[in-house]
């Protein structure tokens, strides 16, 4: 179970000390990108704790959730529609879905 957060810390200081930048006009992709994957990450922690972790189920959900929320803001960007709201909403409220389900586990503890 700690090996996911591990990871999770890991590429967050390695994202914090590079010095890569992203082109404005990608943030939106970037940004509902991140959202999907952390929803993944926090999915697969939660079915962790509920002993249904599938690698299989999440690697597929991981990279289809990123790809389909990017997907989503570009075709709203070329229609110049902010669909990207649509995602980062949906994506909100699973992870606080998800935060609150692993925060009971782990008081039940």
């Amino acid at each position: 179970m700690w090996l996911p957060l591990l990871g999770l810390v890991l590429g967050l200081a390695i994202g914090y000390v590079s010095p890569f930048s992203v082109p404005i006009e990608y943030a939106k992709y970037l940004s509902v990108g991140i959202l999907a994957a952390l929803d993944s990450v926090l999915g697969g922690i939660r079915s962790a704790q509920e002993d249904h972790f599938d690698s299989t189920v999440f690697l597929t959900g991981f990279f289809s959730n990123m790809l389909l929320a990017a997907l989503l803001a570009y075709v709203g960007d070329r229609m110049g529609v902010d669909l990207y709201l649509a995602a980062v909403v949906a994506f909100g409220v699973r992870i606080f879905q998800n935060l609150g389900s692993i925060r009971r586990h782990l008081i039940k503890r």
